[in-house]
C-alpha cells in the first residue's frame, strides 16, 4: 500500500494537493498533518478538516504548536495579533519577495515536524503545496530551498524522507486549474489571512486567491455562499 503524508493548511494550495496525492498519484494511504502554530485564527483548520473528509485519509492530525506563534510575533504579522495585515496594494514591490505576512522559518518547522511524523509510520514522502507565488515570494517555497531540505533529509541512515512539492513551478491558477479537474470544492478552502466570517478580499492571499480563479475563467465559489 502506497503511502504519504501531506501537510494540510486549508487553503487552496494544499487542499488542491490533497487530492491530487489521491486521486493523481493514486496514493491510498494518506496521513494529513494541520498545525495551528499561533496564526490569527483557526478558520483554515476547519477547512482543513473539511477537506480531509472529503478525501477519506487515513489519519487526519491536527496539532498545536501555538507557542510557535510568540516566538515568531516579531518577525510577522500573521502571528503578531497586535498587528494588523495589509492591502497587497499597501506593500512596496521591494518587499514583496518577503512580505511581513512571511512567518519566520514556518515551513522548515512545520516540514521538520512532518518528517518526524512520516518517518515514525515508515512513511517515505511528505507532500507539501509550495507554489510560485504570482504577486509576492517566500524562500521556503522555492526549489532551491527543496533542493536543499531534500539533501539534508538524506543524512537519515536508515530511512531518509523527500519532501515533494509537485507545485512548486506552477502559478496559483495553474492549482485552481488542476483542482478543479479533480472536483475540489473550493467553498470549503479558506485563504484568507483576516479569519472572519468573510473573506477580507484585500489582504495578499485574498488578492493572490481572486487573480487565481479570475485567470482560470472561474468565479470563486467562496464568494457566492
Amino acid at each position: 500500500m502506497t503511502s504519504a503524508v501531506v501537510l494540510l493548511s486549508g487553503g487552496i494550495d494544499s487542499s488542491t494537493l490533497l487530492h491530487y496525492v489521491s486521486r493523481t498519484l493514486g496514493i491510498s494511504n494518506i496521513y494529513a498533518l494541520s498545525f495551528n502554530y499561533g496564526q490569527r485564527h483557526s478558520r483554515e483548520l476547519q477547512a482543513a478538516a473539511a477537506q480531509a473528509a472529503a478525501v477519506g485519509v487515513h489519519e487526519h492530525r491536527s496539532l498545536d504548536i501555538s507557542g510557535f506563534g510568540s516566538l515568531t510575533a516579531k518577525g510577522s504579522v500573521l502571528t503578531d495579533l497586535s498587528s494588523e495585515v495589509p492591502d497587497l496594494a499597501d506593500i512596496p514591490e521591494a518587499d514583496r519577495q518577503q512580505p511581513p505576512t512571511y512567518v519566520p522559518n514556518r515551513n522548515m518547522v512545520l516540514l521538520s515536524l512532518a518528517a518526524a511524523y512520516a518517518e515514525a509510520h515508515a512513511v517515505h514522502d511528505v507532500y507539501y503545496g509550495a507554489q510560485a507565488q504570482d504577486e509576492y515570494g517566500y524562500w521556503d517555497c522555492t526549489t532551491d530551498f527543496l533542493v536543499r531540505i531534500n539533501e539534508l533529509l538524506s543524512l537519515n541512515r536508515k530511512q531518509p524522507i523527500t519532501i515533494r512539492a509537485p507545485f512548486v513551478d506552477k502559478r496559483k491558477a495553474d492549482v485552481v486549474r488542476i483542482g478543479l479537474a479533480l472536483g475540489v470544492n473550493y467553498a470549503e478552502t479558506w485563504t484568507c489571512y483576516c479569519g472572519g466570517d468573510q473573506p477580507c478580499g484585500r489582504c495578499p492571499s485574498c488578492a493572490e486567491r481572486a487573480q487565481a480563479f479570475a485567470h482560470a475563467g472561474q468565479s470563486d465559489p467562496l464568494l457566492c455562499l
